[in-house]
């Protein structure tokens, strides 16, 4: 009898790995109609071409580990079936034949999330993620690059990300990760039509509809004390690792997760790391290329401030407990950690600053130490450059180089102060002027005032 078309092909297909072969069961098992042993035994025979002797013990190991079908779990599902004994020994024997276990058919297992809170979107499968974005999926696929192509490929057009290293004086450089135009418009369209509708702790005041660093400051006036800390390389601290764990915490199912994370998160070629310009020290320099190297968020990327929030939301709620046992309030903006309170938080500082290092630490996070900073009444205190101590306020020094910015446009014509040479420098002034009038209404009246003296 003359070999049908299968099965010439399968006689050409390479060995599969058994990591394949426990995808491939999974897959059967989950498209099983009934979550019972006697049809996912069937299920596994269809898939390995006879009913297996080691089938019926695996299954049972599946069955102890899930009461009702992981359809959102797929690859959960997978790393049971590779631990189960009964599937590691039918491995070795297959290898001790030299007859190793092969895929006769596969099936196509299916995908679903679970049902998510509020208004977020529900994604079932990666036609459905692929639809909300108004993507193909290979296309997709492209975007999301979950295996690194680009990390290794040349240098090109095709490449999702530019790179640009920024020196700081006395400091370690920090690297920008800019997404070409259509990558940052999938990843816009991820922020507007599913991160954006994610919560986020209450604390945190940067990057979030109705709130800014003028909302978090508002939260510190009048207090005894005001303690400030800087989380360093915030960005590349948050692993591709921790984004897919936060995904999969929201309901999204693992396939979704593992792409949604590959579009929002990067991993720099060695080639970029290796033209690290000179700043910070032997060992922050090594950590820094530690973590660009591996998958993180990209600093540059629109939706990587609403994930980093979603990300680290253990961390603000360790640090708003932590400032609840003494009565002290807490806010995050970005990577700026602001805490105020009164007779408690002022009598022991340090213990508390201790205390808040360790949970940083705990979390995956650093806290810069040179910028930590206490500043009890009497002083100038000041969160996220907002002067705090009876009301919000902008700090005399920027009034006062603002002050003197419009004077010299009314002197001189705007042309002479524009030194950065900005393509709408009037709507940078009155972005300026706005700002100091949300923090004090008087002095942004006489800005106001003084802004319309000068002639375009």
């Amino acid at each position: 009898m003359a070999p049908s078309t299968a099965s010439r092909v399968l006689g050409r297909t390479p060995r599969p790995l058994p990591s394949s072969v426990a995808a491939s069961l999974a897959d059967a098992f989950l498209a099983s109609e009934i979550w019972a042993k006697d049809q996912l035994v069937e299920a596994g025979a269809y898939v390995m071409g006879a009913r297996r002797r080691w089938l019926s013990p695996l299954v049972g190991d599946v069955l102890a580990s899930f009461a009702r079908p992981p359809v959102d779990a797929p690859r959960l599902l997978t790393s049971v079936i590779l631990r189960s004994p009964d599937f590691a020994e039918a491995v070795r024997k297959a290898d001790e034949r030299r007859s190793p276990l092969r895929i006769h058919h596969r099936v196509v297992g299916p995908s679903a999330s679970q049902q998510p809170s509020g208004a977020l979107p529900r994604i079932d499968s990666i036609p459905d993620l692929a639809a909300l974005l108004d993507l193909d999926v290979g296309r997709l696929q492209w975007f999301a690059d979950t295996k690194h192509w680009n990390r290794r490929a040349r240098s090109g057009a095709l490449h999702h990300y530019r790179y640009e290293w920024r020196t700081r004086h006395g400091r370690i450089p920090r690297l920008l990760e800019i997404p070409e135009q259509r990558m940052r418009r999938v990843q816009r369209s991820l922020l507007e039509r599913v991160l954006g509708l994610m919560a986020v702790n209450d604390a945190v005041h940067g990057f979030m509809p109705g709130r800014s660093a003028a909302t978090g400051a508002a939260r510190h006036t009048g207090a005894d004390i005001v303690i400030s800390l800087d989380l360093t390389t915030f960005f590349s601290r948050v692993t591709g690792g921790r984004i897919y764990g936060t995904l999969r915490q929201s309901g999204m199912s693992e396939p979704i997760a593992h792409v949604v994370t590959g579009l929002c998160t990067n991993a720099v070629p060695p080639r970029v790391l290796a033209a690290m310009p000179p700043g910070g020290s032997s060992d922050e320099r090594f950590a820094l290329r530690r973590a660009l190297a591996t998958s993180h968020l990209p600093q540059g990327a629109p939706s990587s401030p609403m994930l980093a929030n979603l990300a680290i939301r253990r961390l603000d709620s360790r640090l708003t407990g932590w400032a609840d046992a003494v009565d002290a309030t807490y806010t995050r903006y970005a990577d700026d950690l602001a805490f105020s309170g009164g007779p408690r938080l002022a009598k022991r500082p340090d213990a508390f600053i201790r205390g808040v290092q360790r949970i940083i630490e705990d979390e995956g996070h650093v806290a810069n130490p040179h910028k930590t900073r206490v500043r009890r009444q009497g002083v100038r205190q000041s969160v996220t450059g907002i002067v705090v101590n009876q009301r919000t306020n902008v700090s005399r020094d920027d009034y006062d180089r603002l002050k003197a910015t419009i004077h010299n446009c009314v002197v001189h014509g705007p042309g002479t102060q524009n030194h950065r040479r900005l393509d709408d420098f009037r709507a940078h002034l009155l972005g300026r002027i706005s700002w100091v009038e949300s923090l004090n209404p008087q002095r942004g009246e006489k800005l106001g005032a003084e802004f319309l003296r000068i002639r375009w």
